[in-house]
C-alpha cells in the first residue's frame, strides 16, 4: 500500500513537470502560447488516491470541445489525452469508464472533435504497439462512439467491428475452442489439450517478434520447469496459409511444445481470436478460460512466478 501510495505521489510530480515541459514546447512554436489548461485539486483533499479520482473526474473541464482548432495543435491535445489514459492506472476502472464516458459526452458538442478523439483512444487503447494497450477501457469508448447519434452508420462500421473483435475470448471467459493440425497430419482441439495451464502462441514463422518469444519462452528457466512438470503446455498454432513456410520451421520450434497449423484458417478467416497483430500469447486455465489475453512474454512470466 506505501508502494502505491509513493507511486501516486510520484506520478503527480511527474506530471507536473510534464505539463511544464508541455507550457515551454508550444509556446516555442506556432501555437500561440496556448496549451491545456490542468484543473486544481483542491487542497482539502490529501489522499493520494482521491486526488487521482478527482483529476481523471475533472480533467477535460476547462477543455473546450467545440474549438476545432486544436485538433491540429498535437502538443496539446494528443499529449493530453496520452496524460489523461496514463493516469487511468491510478484509479478504479469504474471511475476511469465514467470519466471516459462523460469526456466522449462532451466531445460529442461537435462530431469532427468526436471522431478525432476516438481516433486516439484507438491509437492508445487499441494499438498492439502502444504501452498504454487498455482492451476493457477501449470497449467502453466502442459503446460510446456506437450509441452517440454525431456519427452516421457508415462512420459506426468499423467500430462496430473492433467492439465485436474486443468482446471475444476476454479473460474470466471461456476461449472459443477451434481445431489445429500437427506435422503428421493428426488433429487435436483446443478443448481436448488437456493441461493446468495452456499457453496459447499465434505465431508465424517469418516473424521477427515471433521468434524473439520462441526464445524467451524456450530460455526461460521457468517456464521450463512448469512444462517439465507437466503444470503447463505450449501450444503454438500458425494461423495462416503459407504451409511450406511453418513445415521449414518445424525444426526451430522446442520440441517440448504442441506446434500446429490451422488447416482450415478459420481462426484467420472467420475471426475467432482477435489476431490484430502475430506474435499473440493467450493463457488460458484448466477449464480453458482466459487467464491472460493478448499479453507479453513477461506478463506470462511474472503470473507464472506468483
Amino acid at each position: 500500500m506505501r508502494m502505491r501510495i509513493l507511486c501516486l505521489l510520484s506520478f503527480t510530480l511527474i506530471f507536473s513537470a510534464c505539463n511544464g515541459q508541455q507550457t515551454k514546447k508550444t509556446e516555442a512554436g506556432d501555437t500561440k502560447g496556448r496549451t491545456f489548461q490542468m484543473v486544481s485539486v483542491p487542497s482539502v483533499i490529501t489522499e493520494p488516491e482521491e486526488r487521482a479520482a478527482y483529476l481523471v473526474q475533472h480533467y477535460w473541464d476547462k477543455f473546450d470541445f467545440t474549438d476545432t482548432t486544436l485538433i491540429h495543435l498535437p502538443d496539446i491535445t494528443e499529449q493530453a489525452i496520452s496524460d489523461y489514459i496514463g493516469m487511468m492506472k491510478y484509479v478504479p476502472e469504474i471511475t476511469a469508464v465514467a470519466s471516459i464516458k462523460d469526456m466522449m459526452g462532451k466531445a460529442s458538442a461537435d462530431s469532427t472533435m468526436f471522431a478525432y478523439f476516438s481516433s486516439l483512444y484507438e491509437k492508445y487503447l487499441y494499438d498492439p504497439n502502444s504501452p498504454m494497450r487498455n482492451e476493457s477501457l477501449y470497449i467502453y469508448v466502442l459503446e460510446t462512439v456506437l450509441e452517440t447519434p454525431v456519427l452516421d452508420e457508415v462512420s459506426k462500421i468499423r467500430p462496430a467491428h473492433l467492439l465485436e473483435l474486443a468482446l471475444k475470448n476476454r479473460v474470466g471467459k471461456q476461449a472459443a475452442d477451434f481445431t489445429y493440425t500437427l506435422a503428421d497430419g493428426k488433429k487435436g482441439t483446443l478443448y481436448h489439450t488437456k493441461a493446468d495451464y495452456l499457453l496459447l502462441f499465434f505465431y508465424n514463422p517469418d516473424c521477427h517478434a515471433c521468434k524473439e518469444i520462441t526464445d524467451q519462452l524456450a530460455a526461460s528457466p521457468l517456464v521450463t520447469e512448469w512444462i517439465r512438470n507437466n503444470k503447463l503446455k505450449v501450444l503454438a498454432v500458425y494461423p495462416d496459409e503459407d504451409l511450406e513456410a511453418w513445415k521449414n520451421h518445424i525444426s526451430y520450434m522446442p520440441a517440448s511444445w504442441i506446434n500446429s497449423y490451422d488447416a482450415t484458417v478459420s481462426l484467420k478467416n472467420d475471426e475467432i481470436y482477435d489476431l490484430k497483430a502475430i506474435p499473440t500469447l493467450y493463457l488460458l486455465d484448466k477449464d480453458k478460460k482466459v487467464v491472460l489475453k493478448d499479453v507479453t512474454f513477461n506478463q506470462v512470466e511474472n503470473y507464472l512466478k506468483q
